[in-house]
């Protein structure tokens, strides 16, 4: 790998392992569906003279139903979803927990007919799902369950999004279709957004909905595009190992959250299982398939 790609891996690496450690933080003052319009609409302002420059959004309109269809998997319900379940669960299980997506992903391909299961991918699933339910049943009491289950929902979306890419929109340039989506979220929950924004906010709170819209949002999916044309796109989707490591070391430094047993015990678990139950040889990988999935 050139030092470009390893430069834009490594950033990639932890801008998608910062999101939840924001959004822990942003939570604390504004409401969930408040923070995607304030994290969508700036991040789609900054991307859309990109994709128009690059006549990336030639043909968007007509592909409407799956590009609604994409949205709603990859962006509007994920983050809905993720932003409730942070007002109670840490930054560092949430991002594990949305470490199982390639997991899930595994088997939605399966029941779909896109994929079929061997016995290391078996055992993948196995080995990976005993990780989730070694952090749950560990780490997590009764009531948080609820907001375990809710990132569920985020874990669903974030395996759909990619199949709808590969399968229907697939030869619409990536950034043309992750601008769209942006203003299709910021759109949908602006009505709410308008009327629920909070009377003040904390410095801090500020600076992580600044990171998430222009950093993690705006700046990531163009760096994740350029990774996918230096290194290709089986190396790209190594990210999706490393960005729940990122997760759980800065909600461990940064906001002080335990280092737990369930933790010790599920990460490696769902890191393992996950790349067991999903690695494939190179040729077999899509460029657009391969997004991982990002809060």
């Amino acid at each position: 790998m050139s030092r470009r790609g390893w430069f834009l891996f490594l950033a990639m690496s932890v801008i998608w392992g910062c999101p939840y450690l924001l959004i822990r933080i942003a939570v604390r003052e504004i409401s969930p569906a408040t923070l995607i319009f304030l994290r969508t609409a700036p991040a789609a302002l900054l991307l859309a003279p990109i994709a128009l420059h690059r006549g990336a959004l030639t043909g968007i309109l007509a592909r409407w139903r799956w590009l609604l269809a994409f949205t709603a998997a990859e962006l509007a319900v994920p983050w809905l979803f993720i932003g409730r379940a942070e007002i109670h669960l840490t930054s560092s299980v949430t991002g594990l927990l949305i470490a199982s997506v390639p997991l899930v992903g595994a088997v939605i391909y399966r029941v779909f007919g896109y994929d079929r299961f061997d016995r290391r991918r078996m055992v993948g699933l196995l080995v990976g799902f005993g990780g989730v339910a070694a952090l749950v049943g560990v780490d997590l009491r009764g009531a948080d369950l609820g907001p375990a289950v809710e990132v569920l929902v985020p874990a669903v979306g974030y395996a759909l999004g990619p199949l709808i890419i590969s399968r229907k929109l697939d030869d619409l340039p990536g950034i043309g279709v992750i601008t769209a989506s942006l203003a299709i979220a910021s759109v949908a929950y602006s009505p709410y957004a308008l009327t629920h924004l909070p009377a003040s906010v904390s410095f801090e709170v500020v600076a992580s909905v600044v990171g998430l819209a222009l950093v993690c949002t705006a700046l990531a999916f163009v760096l994740f595009f350029e990774l996918i044309v230096e290194v290709g796109p089986a190396r790209s989707t190594v990210i999706t190992y490393v960005n729940p490591a990122v997760a759980v070391l800065l909600g461990v430094l940064v906001l002080g959250e335990p280092f737990t047993w369930g933790i010790a015990l599920g990460f490696p678990l769902i890191l393992l299982g996950s790349w067991l139950a999903t690695v494939e040889p190179p040729e077999a990988a899509s460029p657009l398939a391969a997004e991982p999935a990002s809060a």
